[in-house]
């Protein structure tokens, strides 16, 4: 099975977002936690989050992007637990066990995103508040073969020595 892994290029999301998700953290769409929001809560930071950003399913910060990897069973049964958990202590469900196939269900949606794509595809989330509530987008940045244009050559091209 794929899910994706959060990636970081520079240091921006360090600064766009209240709580940065960690380099190599699982992460899941996360829409849910704008459900309730209007177009007052998008302002700064968390307008930023809502916009584009994915939910770490770690550390509960936000990534802008993430790239498809292989999961490994026990890891996808750890991240359920620790989603349902989540759920839990931060929006009231009744129990674990209560909250666990809503958190499957998220993991699951992630993975549908990620199951046919090649490892180390780039995905972005675009979101919007409509009436109907938040609607997503997502995109694909394939991952592409490195060039030998890519590569520092080091010495003397010319065979002349230097």
């Amino acid at each position: 099975m794929m899910l994706a892994r959060a990636i970081h290029f520079d240091e921006s999301d360090m600064n766009v977002f209240h709580k940065p998700a960690c380099t190599g953290e699982w992460c899941i769409a996360g829409g849910f936690e704008f459900s309730n929001w209007s177009q007052a809560d998008l302002t700064g930071k968390a307008r930023q989050a809502f916009s584009n950003g994915w939910l770490g399913a770690e550390t509960f910060g936000r990534v802008t992007f993430v790239a498809v990897t292989q999961i490994e069973p026990s890891e996808f049964a750890a991240l359920k637990l620790a989603l349902a958990e989540h759920f839990v202590q931060l929006y009231g469900a009744p129990s674990v066990e209560a909250a666990a196939q809503v958190a499957e269900d998220e993991l699951r949606h992630m993975a549908e995103l990620c199951e046919d794509q090649e490892a180390n595809t780039l995905l972005t989330v675009a979101r919007e508040l409509t009436e109907a509530g938040v609607k997503e987008s997502f995109r694909t940045i394939a991952p592409r073969d490195a060039g030998l244009d890519q590569f520092a050559v080091h010495g003397d091209l010319d065979g002349g020595g230097s």
